[in-house]
């Protein structure tokens, strides 16, 4: 894994990993000034609050807001953005990089087989087990359920609204999965995997959809399962 992809060095942007303000300034080196930077006197500045990322010779500054912020024990569906001769680096959807060491793998992975098992694309779920006071983030799949994900469709939404999606003891999601026939698992890192029929997959994901833009609304529950029968009566 070429590791320059994904952090920088101190001797070359001040900040690295840390969390950087609007200001801060980033490089004078070879850089070019990415997303969330500013270039002024050829030396790169962030232009707002968040993670530095460098990516293709652009240094990035990835934002906070909104994003997701893993913990300990967070369950989340990661999708592999690179392969290592003994970790694979997983998008959790979050600023922050999620390696998965081979010995937090389901299967035996002798070093350099990585490719055979998890490769760039594939779907994992996987839990958060160690996250260090400088957000360096683990991700294990050593664990009971945890898996890669075959086929399916997954729908993101804002993390922020994923316990109104499950309800009150799981009561909005499994409404849904009711009505649908769908197998559906929700991340805490706001990504949703569906299976099932395309039409069962397509009023799942509009009921997901709206649950999250009517988070707040009163009565949420009776318009879900109005959209949910009318869907039926439409299919039947």
């Amino acid at each position: 894994m070429n590791e320059e992809t994904d952090n920088v060095s101190a001797s070359e942007v001040s900040t690295g990993r840390e969390l950087v303000l609007p200001g801060d300034m980033l490089s004078d080196s070879k850089y070019k000034a990415g997303s969330g930077t500013y270039l002024e006197n050829g030396k790169i500045f962030a232009s707002q609050l968040g993670i530095v990322s460098v990516r293709s010779n652009f240094i990035n500054v990835v934002p906070l807001a909104g994003r997701f912020i893993p913990k300990v024990g967070d369950q989340v569906i990661g999708i592999i953005m690179d392969v290592g001769p003994s970790n694979w680096l997983i998008d959790i959807n979050s600023p922050y990089p999620a390696p998965m060491h081979i010995n937090e793998a389901p299967w035996k992975v002798e070093f350099g087989d990585t490719g055979r098992y998890l490769t760039v694309g594939d779907l994992i779920l996987g839990k958060i087990f160690m996250v260090d006071e400088v957000k360096h983030v683990q991700v294990t799949m050593r664990s009971h359920g945890l898996r890669k994900l075959q086929g399916g469709q997954v729908v993101e939404i804002s993390h922020s609204k994923v316990p109104r999606v499950i309800g009150r003891n799981g009561s909005m999601i499994q409404m849904i999965k009711n009505s649908t026939g769908c197998r559906i698992i929700v991340g805490q890192n706001g990504r949703i995997w569906l299976d099932g029929e395309m039409e069962a997959i397509s009023t799942a994901v509009t009921a997901i959809q709206m649950i999250e833009r009517e988070a707040q609304t009163i009565g949420l529950t009776d318009k879900l399962r109005e959209l949910l029968e009318s869907a039926n009566k439409k299919k039947g």
